[in-house]
């Protein structure tokens, strides 16, 4: 099941997206966001049963938001696809470099990327998410598969000369609606295999980055692990798995994503995380 949260006509919705149309079981759950059903380990059922009796309303008459739009938590993992890491320069670590992005850095499907005044060092970052469902703390190795509810396309939109200003890669990580994330949620049962689907990034139609799943350096069920020793993990709390080579850091010379460019991120058996560019002003 695909499931997306949406707008319509100003009015908060979610539900299952089906061909070229959504249906709205928001009124079936009231006073309920889509973060507190995924704690509920039958969640697709319900979702599925409420759907029967409730409206359809075509895609074009939405405005598609990220599939979890106010996350407790969106937890970003850096350097983990050794080809990013050489074109990055830097060194690999034994652990996984992990930092926070707000909720307000990010846009859905189809709504523009901004590119700030402060800076035109703007790039791209393509990533696998995943959703966390009832979550947990200290959740083993053996277990972290169930902990999750679905998974989603990330993109890590990266002011680089913020984000080089220190150590910290919040800066650069944080600017107001420069990162994406949609178009929807794939439930966990409709992507039995992730790592076997293939990454790819475009920016104008041309490809930047191509890579399986399977290159990831931590795998996901080590991140769950890691992470929920810090934290428990919370229903709808998103992780992005890092990004593969191809960046436009990266390249020679820099290539900056810039205003009337669109980026798209595509996963096999997710879709396409498409958004134009455009400048603050």
């Amino acid at each position: 099941m695909r499931i997306a949260s949406f707008e319509h006509l100003t009015r908060p919705g979610f539900g299952p997206v089906e061909a070229d149309h959504v249906t709205d079981v928001s009124a079936a759950f009231p006073g309920v966001v889509l973060a507190d059903l995924l704690a509920i380990p039958d969640y697709v059922a319900q979702i599925a049963q409420a759907a029967s009796a409730a409206p359809r309303l075509a895609l074009a008459a939405i405005t598609l938001l990220p599939p979890i739009p106010n996350p407790n938590r969106i937890i970003c993992v850096g350097l983990n696809y050794n080809k990013h890491i050489a074109e990055m320069g830097r060194d690999p670590g034994n652990h996984p470099a992990i930092f926070l992005r707000y909720p307000d850095s990010i846009v859905g499907h189809a709504q523009p990327l901004i590119r700030p005044r402060e800076s035109d060092h703007y790039d791209f970052e393509g990533e696998f998410a995943l959703v966390i469902g009832q979550g947990g703390r200290r959740i083993a190795v053996a277990d972290a598969l169930q902990a999750i509810a679905g998974y989603t396309i990330f993109n890590d939109g990266s002011l680089r000369d913020w984000q080089a200003h220190s150590s910290q890669f919040t800066p650069g990580k944080n600017f107001y609606r420069s990162g994406a994330c949609g178009p929807w949620m794939v439930t966990k049962d409709a992507l039995p295999n992730p790592s076997a689907s293939t990454l790819r990034t475009r920016l104008n139609g041309e490809i930047m980055q191509q890579a399986g799943l399977d290159d990831l350096r931590f795998p996901v069920p080590f991140l769950i692990e890691y992470l929920s020793k810090i934290f428990p993990l919370l229903p709808g709390d998103i992780i992005a798995t890092g990004t593969p080579g191809g960046v436009g850091a990266g390249r020679t010379p820099k290539l900056w994503m810039k205003p009337g460019d669109r980026i798209e991120i595509e996963i096999d058996g997710l879709g396409t995380l498409s958004n134009p560019v455009t400048a603050e002003d």
